[in-house]
């Protein structure tokens, strides 16, 4: 046998010693991003940013503020914690209108740690702010949004639909057709006029509205509009005694809808004529404001979830806010939130020094593939448009000022709940 040879030893040394701090380093290999739009990288003890668009100004405030309560409590579920980062809300003010809902959420995209975007209230606002949020490869989830062209319509993508865009509050598409559906079978009017203030909310529910009665055999006598802003509704009034409206449906926010209605009450000719609106007045300010102008008038909007989970939420809301909730979106807020988390926990790679690492299109794919979630307003499956709410929609009406919010809805005259296909 050969001697080996001094240059072999330490070779055969140079191995030994690279097996055995091989064998002996076990730390994973650093994180490589193969996300296609992108990853967010979060270090160890910095927050997790969430972005959270609503309308603070102006009359529509209210559900705006109700929404981040809704989203606050949901956080506080949490212990405002999430994967051992603290979680950070950046609020951002939309007005409620198309340019407002565009600037804010470029605020948001502006800080690349911003995971994701809670909003908007107001689906004109939501047209604008969902499509720069795409655009950034980002994820948006609204609990209040419900406009039709949003999401879908007819069960195709609807003309504002933009990737990563989600909402826990339901379709409206079944909104207009819910109350055709009473008008004409259950109050019996043949003749209808309605009004909308030209957004895409209230026009999609008019055109849902017109639509589907029209089918069923009525007629509609009157198709205008109001702008926002509008202070004198006696033109537009005048309009639906002269096309000899039986029903007026006028699915508007405050203060047009507040206005027409006060101004309606004037005439005398409109004792006969039955008033439909729609959730965007299901508010405790707009019942306070119109007061007993609003008896007997009729309001279409989604189902309100009731159960021992509702009621925890909602005393943990009055408990925290000392007062009641002023509608019921906050608990759609309240799943958006939750929704979010959710898909955030179950995407997020975390390094051995605590850094955070969440994939753009992962967490979308999370969203989209998210199956039986049990949320507060019940259980949310989110189909490829990024609806995620059952449809279930009801008409109310107002008997009693006094009872406030809580009084119209316990007062349910009708229930319209269609199946949601699954996809």
């Amino acid at each position: 046998m050969k001697e080996v040879t001094p240059i072999l030893r330490k070779v055969a040394a140079v191995v030994l010693l690279t097996a055995l701090t091989t064998a002996c380093d076990s730390s994973p290999p650093p994180f490589e991003c193969r996300d296609r739009i992108g990853c967010i990288q979060i270090s160890a003890g910095q927050p997790i940013k969430i972005g959270v668009l609503q309308a603070l100004s102006g009359k529509v405030a209210p559900l705006g503020e109700d929404q981040i309560r809704g989203i606050e409590l949901s956080v506080e579920k949490h212990g405002g914690r999430l994967l051992d980062h603290p979680i950070a809300l950046q609020t951002e003010d939309t007005g409620c209108t198309a340019e407002g809902g565009a600037n804010a959420a470029l605020k948001l995209i502006a800080d690349p740690q911003t995971t994701a975007i809670l909003g908007t209230t107001c689906s004109v606002a939501a047209a604008s702010a969902s499509q720069a949020m795409s655009e950034a490869g980002m994820v948006m989830i609204s609990g209040n949004n419900s406009a039709p062209f949003l999401t879908a319509i007819a069960g195709e993508h609807a003309p504002d639909w933009h990737a990563g865009y989600f909402r826990t509050a339901p379709n409206e598409e079944h909104s207009g057709k819910t109350a055709a559906l009473y008008a004409f079978n259950e109050l019996g009017v043949q003749r209808v006029a309605t009004i909308n203030d030209g957004d895409i909310y209230t026009r999609g529910l008019t055109e849902g509205f017109e639509k589907v009665f029209t089918a069923l055999g009525g007629k509609i006598v009157l198709s205008s509009a109001v702008h926002k802003g509008d202070k004198e509704m006696r033109p537009v009034l005048d309009a639906v005694l002269n096309a000899k409206a039986e029903l007026l449906f006028f699915p508007l926010f405050q203060p047009e809808g507040n206005l027409l209605l006060i101004e309606a009450r004037k005439i005398t000719a409109f004792d006969a004529i039955h008033l439909m609106s729609d959730g965007a007045l299901i508010e405790s300010s707009f019942i306070k404001d119109v007061q007993s102008a609003a008896t007997g008038m009729y309001f279409v909007g989604p189902a309100n979830p009731e159960g021992p989970t509702v009621s925890a939420v909602a005393n943990a809301y009055t408990a925290k806010f000392e007062t009641p909730p002023a509608t019921s979106y906050y608990l759609s807020a309240y799943d958006a939130a939750g929704l979010l988390l959710a898909a955030l926990e179950r995407v997020a790679v975390r390094s051995a020094d605590g850094t955070l690492h969440i994939g753009r299109q992962a967490l979308r794919d999370a969203l989209y593939a998210t199956r039986q979630y049990a949320g507060v307003t019940g259980v949310l499956t989110c189909d490829p448009f990024g609806d995620c709410a059952a449809p279930a929609f009801n008409v109310l009406q107002l008997q009693d000022p006094n009872k406030g919010v809580q009084g119209l809805l316990a007062n349910v005259l009708f229930t319209y709940a269609p199946k949601k296909a699954s996809k």
